[in-house]
């Protein structure tokens, strides 16, 4: 049975989701990145506080579903999933992961304090959003398309006020949704590119070892089996759009017969079960482990 894990980014986070989590995975956690996780609404206005809760959530799944025998044949990441997505693929080891999502937290948090962000478009192409993008772009009003999450869903990176700019002319050309979203800095564009010049940097000083799955690319979409590769697509995660478009329907390519998505939040099985009725779907922020296990050995013919 032919497996796909789906590991979500940012947006998804609430107070209390790691109340289930293995309290000594998040004291190793707390001592290895000198961060206290409040796991509270207060908590999850730091950038540090999110991402490392996050991946400290999926981590903890990863870790528990191994334990069970299950292991993935395609991982697939979205901006912050990536680095669960590496870890589940066995190329970077668990206390490498925390401290290279610390530190990225920290950059990006400290990257664009004030007056940048992203947006979203939903009813557009993306060559329509790009043309909308053209007509704004310029040295002071700096935006740019960034991720494509499904065919006629877009997101924008850039400047507060040219964002906004796209996303009225976006209305006006008919987009069922445009708005801004709750994202403090410009990812996945070329303004992050300080900050993935940091992270190749960090990169280079651990070891990474082949990965032991097909591992899908968020910077062009691609399956790669490369420790470079994906390596390359850690560090530059953040100057890269993600198309996750692409990265599912490579997936569905290689006939995945189950896709596991990864907590917090449904979007991506959501998602996934709009463009096919053919994978049977795991969603554990709605299941537990037993109950994941449970349907992964019916699926199989185990149970």
């Amino acid at each position: 049975m032919k497996s796909l894990w789906l590991f979500p980014g940012q947006g998804g986070q609430k107070a209390g989701m790691l109340k289930e989590v293995d309290p000594v995975l998040k004291e190793k956690v707390e001592h290895w990145t000198k961060v206290r996780l409040l796991d509270s609404e207060g908590g999850y206005q730091n950038s540090q506080q999110i991402q490392l809760s996050i991946l400290l959530l999926q981590v903890g799944q990863v870790d528990r579903l191994k334990a069970k025998g299950w292991k993935p044949d395609l991982v697939a990441g979205h901006s912050l999933g990536v680095f669960a997505a590496a870890y589940a693929a066995n190329v970077i080891k668990q206390e490498d992961v925390f401290k290279l999502v610390s530190l990225r937290a920290k950059l990006m948090q400290d990257s664009y304090p004030q007056g940048y962000g992203m947006g979203v478009i939903v009813g557009l192409s993306r060559q329509e959003a790009q043309q909308l993008v053209d007509q704004v772009a310029s040295a002071d009003q700096q935006v740019y398309l960034s991720n494509q999450n499904a065919e006629l869903q877009n997101t924008l990176s850039g400047k507060i006020t040219a964002i906004e700019a796209v996303l009225e002319l976006a209305r006006k050309s008919g987009a069922a949704k445009a708005k801004l979203l709750r994202v403090p800095n410009p990812s996945h564009s070329p303004l992050m590119q300080e900050v993935a010049d940091q992270l190749r940097a960090a990169l280079h000083q651990l070891d990474l070892t082949e990965p032991n799955c097909i591992y899908l690319a968020n910077n062009n979409g691609h399956p790669v089996k490369t420790v470079e590769e994906i390596s390359y697509d850690l560090a530059n995660n953040l100057t890269h759009p993600v198309f996750w478009e692409t990265m599912i329907n490579v997936a569905l390519e290689y006939d995945s017969q189950v896709s596991v998505e990864f907590s917090p939040g449904t979007a991506f099985t959501k998602l996934l079960k709009s463009k096919t009725d053919q994978i049977a779907n795991i969603a554990l922020a709605d299941l537990t482990i037993d109950d994941a296990d449970f349907l992964l050995n019916k699926w199989e013919g185990k149970s």
